[in-house]
Formats: structure tokens, C-alpha cells, sequence
């Protein structure tokens, strides 16, 4: 068993590193690129925890994981309890370990990180989920009580699996409506493989079912039943909405209809879902081979898009965004991962116009550099056109990543459900209660596109607001009518 060090020393251990796929063979496949912390490197980094009385971490995770107590488990050796630990307040650590922006939440509290790289929490979250299962997950706990209340959970994502997680903990019966025909949300349409694996979202989802929370795919709430179905007909007690922000915003400059020219929605669907990368798919192939791709965007979506590109056989993949990249709000990992991999950065560029061949083919974008002037709405320089800079850059493929906005398909079917100017439902913050007696909403419907452990945190509060309303029948929020949106 490994020792708990005196500070000094553990203030000298080094920030272990992540092994990781060379550059030059991962642009050749789509295993993940992340390999994994070694239980000895594991224990290693965890070394380096100082043990706070007051972690500042805890209140950086909008899940509320308990980081000291579960790092402390991995020193001492003891990966199923540290498993135990963080599955207390995350449903989806193997995911939440992989994807979440760790650096701008519970590390960049870490008061390691004021002298030092901090402790890489992720990492470890990541390395006790997959320890835990490469061994066997044990079968989750039985509730102590069931109610006998129904619960619809609309929505696959990491609002809805969370949502659905505590409810079902708490003895409620949980059914999850999903769109699409398979679950997970965005974690299987919008993240490639190479970031995270689908055979980790669908073992999450095992755990669930073994819950007893039961999922119902291809059903479109909105279409094949309403929400007001839900609550009457269907004999549902409460309704969560946890469908996300799917409709995919566009450039609207010329000549964006052009073919070829793809919203990052329906580019990494394809492949994600579609699994357009395999030889012998049967679903429409992206035609990337040889191509020079641009993809405009400077998020997370817009790394998985490009380098989702350089792995179809793209000659050359660029990102065209019209900040620098000190406004990208991509994370340091996947822009590294990118530049590693080969694709170019054009910034501070933005697209004015594509042009075509005779076929409607996109072969040209007309760009314009620009410059960083005051800062605007969301605290980041406003980039401002720079006068007689505008050139053509050769393209035959193009990606659009620019964000998502929510679909009005529950607020068309569902009149008395409030939403903002924006399109996303007005819900309180706290609760995640809306202005329609019984429903909730959390995640992206709400705040627009953000982050899965976000979306979590806010699936985790609407469940116990539910229970507290399936146990009382108490609705009287006077917040409700003022909620965020």
C-alpha cells in the first residue's frame, strides 16, 4: 500500500502524464487517444493531494463529488471505494472523466495548482471508472422504498441519465423517452470515439437499466406522444425535459447551401452514430477522402469535427475562427490534440461568402481577417472586419460549428410551458421547476449549450425537486415565473 507523504514531499512529485496514442498513427484510426493512467501512476498523482480540511475542488465540481475523500482511497489503494465514493454524487464518472473541462471547475480550484500543475482530478475519475469496469461493475443497490410514481425523463443525455439516476435510487419508476435510436444523447452523436468510446456510455446505461429505469427509443416527444399526453393518458406523475440544444445554428452568408457544406450536427452524427468511418457501413458515407475541409467554429465541436476530418482522409483540415486563441472556448487538451494531429489554426478570420462549381459543389470561401476590438456580452474581445482584407481560400468541404439552439418542437406542442426570446425553457435554477404544474427541465434546454457535468448537476437538482413535489404535491414556487433561461 502506498504511503501518505508529509506536504513538502508530495509539493516535489511532478504531474504525471497521460500516455498517449502517437500523433501519427491516431490520425489513422479512431481508438481513443487518452490511454489512462497505470495504477501506479494513478497512485502517484494522488500522492500529490494535499488533503485540504476546506477542499476548494468540491465547490469548483457542480456535482458536489466528494474529490479529497476519494483521491485519499486511491493512495491507500482502495479503487472500489474510491469508486464507491464518487458514484454517490456522479452517475457517469467514466464519462464526466473524459469529457468534462476539469481545468476550468474543480482543478482550477486546486490550491496544488497555485504553485504547480493542480492534481489531475479527471484524470483520476477517469482511471477508478475504468478500473472499476475492466473488473465488473457490481450491480447497483435495490431502493430502499418504491413510491409507485411514474416519472417521464425526456431526453437520453447527461441531464436525463443523471435525472433518471437518482429518481430511480429514490424509488421512483423512471421511463427515458429518446429521439434517436440509440442512448446517450450528445455522448453518442456529438463526441467522436477517439474522445470517448460508446461502449463506456452504453455500460453507464446498463447500470441503469439494472435500476429498473426503463428506455423507450425513437420517440419523439412532441410528436409521437406530447407532453400533455405524458402527464394525462400516459399516466406520468411529473415530466423532466433534458432533450438538450439540437437545432444546429448556420453562417448565414451566401452560398451556405452549397453541397458539401455540412452543419457539425449532421457531420458528427454520421460518423458517430452512423458509424460513416467503418468500410462496411451501411448509412451514407462522408465523401472526406482527399478533400481540404474548413471548419468554422472555435468549441470543443469544432476540434471533434476537424479532427474527426484528418481520420476520414482529409488532404488538409483547417479551424477558421474569427477570434484568437485565447477567446477559444475549446479546451487546451483538444486544441493541442488537434495541432499534434496536423490541422491548421487561421484565426482571427471569419467567412464572408462560399462560391461553387457548375454542379452546386462548394469550391471556394471568401474570408476577411479581422481584429480584436472591445469586449463584448460574453466578457471576449469583439472581433472587428479589417478593411481590404478579404481573399479566397480553396475548400471542397466545409463544417459549421458555431453552436446549437434549442428545437421548438416542446414549446410548439406545449403552449403553457414559458420560453425565453433565445428558445430554451424557463426554469428555476434551483429546482428546475417550470410555469407547467409537474414538468422540469434541465441542461441545455435551459442554459443553452454547455457542459455535460453541468447538464448532470442540473438533472441531479430537478430530481430531488421532483421527489419533493411527488412527496408533498407542494407547486407554489413564486421563482418559477423569473427563472434562468
Amino acid at each position: 500500500m502506498a504511503e501518505f507523504l508529509p506536504p513538502k514531499e508530495r509539493r516535489l512529485i511532478p504531474r504525471q502524464e497521460m500516455p498517449e496514442q502517437d500523433p501519427r498513427e491516431r490520425i489513422r484510426n479512431f481508438a481513443e487517444v487518452n490511454l489512462g493512467l497505470t495504477p501506479e501512476l494513478a497512485i502517484r498523482e494522488a500522492q500529490r493531494c494535499l488533503g485540504c480540511k476546506n477542499p476548494k475542488c468540491v465547490e469548483g465540481c457542480p456535482v458536489g463529488i466528494r474529490i479529497r475523500d476519494f483521491i485519499f482511497a486511491i493512495v491507500e489503494e482502495k479503487f472500489d471505494e474510491a469508486a464507491r465514493i464518487i458514484k454517490q454524487d456522479n452517475s457517469l464518472p467514466a464519462i464526466c472523466g473524459r469529457v468534462c473541462p476539469q481545468e476550468e471547475q474543480c482543478e482550477k480550484l486546486c490550491i496544488v495548482g497555485k504553485r504547480d500543475r493542480p492534481v489531475a482530478i479527471g484524470w483520476l475519475e477517469r482511471f477508478v471508472a475504468d478500473h472499476e469496469r475492466e473488473r465488473g461493475i457490481p450491480d447497483p443497490e435495490p431502493p430502499a422504498r418504491r413510491s409507485g410514481r411514474r416519472v417521464a425523463v425526456v431526453g437520453s443525455g447527461p441531464a436525463g441519465l443523471s435525472c433518471a439516476t437518482d429518481l430511480a435510487r429514490m424509488g421512483h419508476e423512471v421511463v427515458v423517452f429518446e429521439a434517436l435510436h440509440e442512448l446517450g444523447g450528445v455522448l453518442v452523436y456529438g463526441i467522436p470515439e477517439f474522445r470517448l468510446p460508446k461502449e463506456i456510455v452504453r455500460a453507464e446505461i446498463d447500470q441503469l437499466r439494472k435500476m429498473g429505469v426503463r428506455f423507450e427509443t425513437n420517440t419523439v416527444i412532441g410528436l409521437t406522444a406530447t407532453v400533455d399526453e405524458l402527464l394525462g393518458s400516459e399516466g406520468f406523475d411529473a415530466v423532466f425535459l433534458g432533450v438538450g440544444a439540437g437545432l444546429p445554428r448556420f453562417l448565414g452568408v451566401p452560398g451556405e447551401n452549397l453541397i458539401g457544406i455540412y452543419s457539425a450536427n449532421e457531420f458528427l452524427t454520421r460518423v458517430n452514430l452512423m458509424q460513416a468511418w467503418r468500410e462496411d457501413a451501411d448509412t451514407p458515407v462522408l465523401d472526406v477522402a482527399g478533400r481540404d475541409v474548413a471548419v468554422f467554429g472555435g468549441g470543443n465541436t469544432a476540434m471533434d469535427a476537424v479532427r474527426t476530418s484528418l481520420r476520414l482522409g482529409a488532404r488538409s483540415a483547417k479551424i477558421i475562427y474569427r477570434r484568437s486563441e485565447a477567446e477559444m472556448p475549446a479546451r487546451n487538451e483538444e486544441i493541442a490534440h488537434a495541432r499534434e494531429e496536423g490541422v491548421e489554426f487561421v484565426l482571427l478570420t471569419n467567412p464572408l461568402r462560399f462560391d461553387g462549381d457548375e454542379n452546386g459543389r462548394v469550391r471556394s470561401v471568401t474570408l476577411q481577417r479581422m481584429e480584436l476590438g472591445e469586449p463584448d456580452d460574453s466578457g471576449r474581445r469583439r472581433p472587428v472586419p479589417v478593411p481590404g482584407s478579404e481573399y479566397v481560400e480553396p475548400i471542397d468541404l466545409a463544417v459549421v460549428a458555431i453552436g446549437n439552439s434549442p428545437n421548438p418542437l416542446i414549446g410548439r406542442t406545449t403552449g403553457d410551458i414559458a420560453h425565453t426570446r433565445w428558445g430554451t425553457i424557463v426554469a428555476d435554477e434551483k429546482t428546475g421547476r417550470t410555469t407547467r404544474r409537474g414538468v422540469f427541465a434541465g441542461g441545455d434546454i435551459v442554459t443553452g449549450g454547455a457542459t455535460v457535468i453541468l447538464a448532470m448537476g442540473a438533472g441531479r437538482r430537478a430530481a430531488r425537486a421532483i421527489d419533493e413535489f411527488l412527496t408533498t404535491g407542494v407547486w407554489d414556487d413564486p421563482q418559477v415565473a423569473h427563472g434562468t433561461g
